[in-house]
């Protein structure tokens, strides 16, 4: 080999620099086990190398897998892994985040423009609204079609329409099929006169979104707010309405089918109306049909005047649920309270009512056809009223349940997401769930950057400071988040662990199951919310229970998967078809759990199957971008 001359020590990073930039742009030609990575130094390159220095076998590639490597070039895989020795990452988060593929949110501007003129937007993202409409008076502005199908849309109103006169503002399909959606309105309408706020479907079928109304109509005089299809078949996500209404005069708030058919939402209303006179709340089929949801009033029309609220068909069919009233109506006067139908739901939820209408004075206080499971303590002695309270057991639900072949409370669980091991037949035609990844679209960091970063709760605040994340934001709720689930403690039976680079899924699974390891997940997404006929089916492993690992994505800044070996299982990969034409139109990898003694009684499985923990196996189908390890077939 010639050797390199007039090569000085001094000269080696310019070399190494121009060889690392001459193959930052190439990558992989081909598909499959015969594809070549042209550049060694890309975090996709050293993902290979290490897969073939861990794994035993010589079986194909999961290039599913590998694809989730990092887009980083080498130049920028040097420079950003400097910055995360040197903790500077949170100098440079735009690039960082942009060029590792990474969820992070936007650092919007405030904007100081009045408009003194009405304005209709349409089709719009993206902004901070700050002193917008102070001011005016009379007419109104609509967002129509406000960051629709918008990834991590970020919007801000911070003191909006503040001390207008008559002006009305209407939202209507704001946010709808948005992914990750973070918005504030703070100060919103304070000291307006008159005038209304309108939501109607707002963040419909949404995405984990963080809402927050803070001192919303603070010290308005007449204003009218009304919240019309809020939040419908939302996933996840929760909205909060703190010190909304707070000293407000004759203030009128409708919701009105809030949070219907949402799954696993939660609302807290923290000093709503607190000292208000005259307010007028109706929450009617608020949490309607949900999976779920969770409510929180705290000080609720703390010191309020003459209020009138009313719930109506809250929370009805819902399943579970837990709603909580803290010093609700606490120091009041003359409030009138009725709650009609609320909390029927058929697998039980819990209502807390805790110094609810403590020191109140001529309040008025009725349920009717209230549900079951609740608790009051320190509960208000007089003006009180109870009729047709209910207070069936969960035997009676259950029983009632059975009696109509579990048609009744299964429609909170998607068609086919649950499913008994002998569907997994040639020809039998089953419904399939929507196995779409929701989550956003990111990469896993290396393994060199990752292992810099702070990951744990004693250490939450420096992770807050890289990826720019206020107390009250979304990111911070991401964070702090996935940040217990991954430290929490394992279930029976259960190990854990959440992994922040491929290296560390590739670690965590031969630990589990040995080297000897494939990967699995399902191939597409064909056949989703339709109907699809069971092909070929081949159980791994022989079809014998087995041991696997499964690992399913957590909502964090980069690529990161919460893994837990699962005991008692058997795997199946079967072809799917198109029932019609008999075409194959996807590969499915499905896991049957056999042993769910453990389970939750009001797991989706058995709302969805019937019976309960311990008495049916529950199978699944592995979702787009989730995966599950198992020892190689031999």
């Amino acid at each position: 080999m010639k050797k390199l001359k007039n090569t000085s020590i001094s000269h080696l990073p310019t070399f190494f620099f121009s060889f690392a930039l001459l193959f930052t742009n190439v990558v992989v030609v081909g598909a499959g086990e015969d594809s070549v990575v042209k550049n060694p130094l890309t975090p996709k390159a050293s993902l290979i190398r290490y897969w073939k220095k861990e794994i035993s076998n010589d079986l194909p590639k999961p290039w599913f897998f590998l694809n989730m490597a990092s887009p980083l070039n080498p130049v920028q895989l040097s420079t950003f892994s400097k910055l995360a020795n040197q903790n500077s990452l949170s100098t440079q988060l735009p690039s960082f985040c942009k060029s590792a593929n990474l969820l992070c949110f936007a650092d919007l501007s405030p904007s100081l423009d009045k408009h003194q003129n009405d304005v209709k937007f349409a089709v719009y993202s993206e902004k901070n609204f700050t002193n917008y409409g102070t001011d005016r008076l009379g007419s109104g502005d609509s967002f129509k079609n406000y960051s629709d199908g918008a990834n991590l849309p970020v919007s801000t109103f911070r003191r909006y329409s503040r001390d207008s006169t008559g002006h009305g503002d209407k939202f209507t399909s704001y946010a709808t099929d948005a992914n990750v959606v973070d918005q504030r309105f703070n100060t919103y309408g304070t000291t307006a006169t008159g005038g209304a706020g309108e939501f109607s479907n707002y963040n419909d079928k949404s995405n984990v979104p963080n809402l927050r109304f803070t001192s919303y109509s603070s010290d308005s005089n007449g204003r009218k707010q009304s919240f019309t299809s809020y939040t419908p078949e939302t996933n996840s996500g929760g909205e909060s309405f703190t010190s909304y209404g707070k000293n407000g005069n004759g203030a009128g708030h409708d919701f009105s089918s809030y949070g219907k058919d949402s799954n696993v939402i939660g609302s807290g209303f923290s000093s709503y109306g607190q000292t208000g006179n005259g307010a007028n709340d109706t929450f009617t089929s608020y949490g309607f049909n949900g999976n779920n949801p969770h409510n929180n009033f705290k000080n609720y029309g703390d010191g309020g005047n003459a209020a009138s609220e009313t719930f109506k068909s809250y929370r009805d069919q819902s399943n579970v649920g837990d709603d909580s009233f803290t010093s609700y109506a606490k120091n009041s006067n003359s409030a009138e309270v009725k709650f009609a139908n609320y909390g029927k739901s058929f697998n039980e939820g819990t209502d807390k009512f805790t110094g609810y209408g403590q020191n109140a004075k001529g309040q008025t206080v009725g349920f009717k056809t209230y549900g079951v499971n609740n608790t009051f303590k320190d509960y208000a002695q007089k003006g009180v009223t109870f009729s047709n309270y209910m207070n069936e057991s969960s035997e009676v639900l259950a029983s009632l349940a059975a009696e109509n072949g579990n048609k009744v409370n299964n429609r909170w669980v998607e068609p086919g997401k649950f499913f008994r091991e002998k569907m997994l037949k040639s020809g039998v035609v089953m419904p399939m769930p929507d196995i779409r990844d929701k989550m956003p679209k990111r990469s896993f960091l290396p393994r060199v950057i990752s292992s810099k970063l702070p990951f744990s709760t004693s250490k939450i605040d420096e992770l807050k400071k890289i990826f720019h994340a206020a107390d009250d934001s979304t990111m911070n709720s991401m964070l702090v988040d996935t940040m217990f689930e991954c430290e929490r403690a394992p279930s029976h039976g259960e190990t854990k662990r959440c992994v922040t680079s491929a290296e560390d899924m590739i670690d965590f699974a031969t630990s589990m199951l040995g080297r000897n390891v494939a990967v699995r997940t399902t191939e597409n997404t064909k056949g989703s919310k339709g109907n699809i006929m069971i092909g070929s089916v081949k159980g791994i492993n022989g079809g014998k229970v087995t041991k696997s690992v499964s690992c399913h994505q957590s909502l964090f800044p980069y690529l990161l998967y919460y893994c837990h070996s699962v005991p008692k299982v058997r795997v199946y990969e079967a072809n799917l078809l198109d029932p019609e034409s008999k075409t194959k139109i996807n590969h499915g990898v499905a896991i049957c759990h056999i042993d769910t003694s453990s389970w939750s009684s009001t797991h989706g499985a058995f709302i969805a199957l019937g019976l309960g923990p311990g008495k049916i196996e529950v199978c699944h189908w592995i979702y787009e971008n989730d995966m599950t390890w198992t020892v190689a077939d031999s």
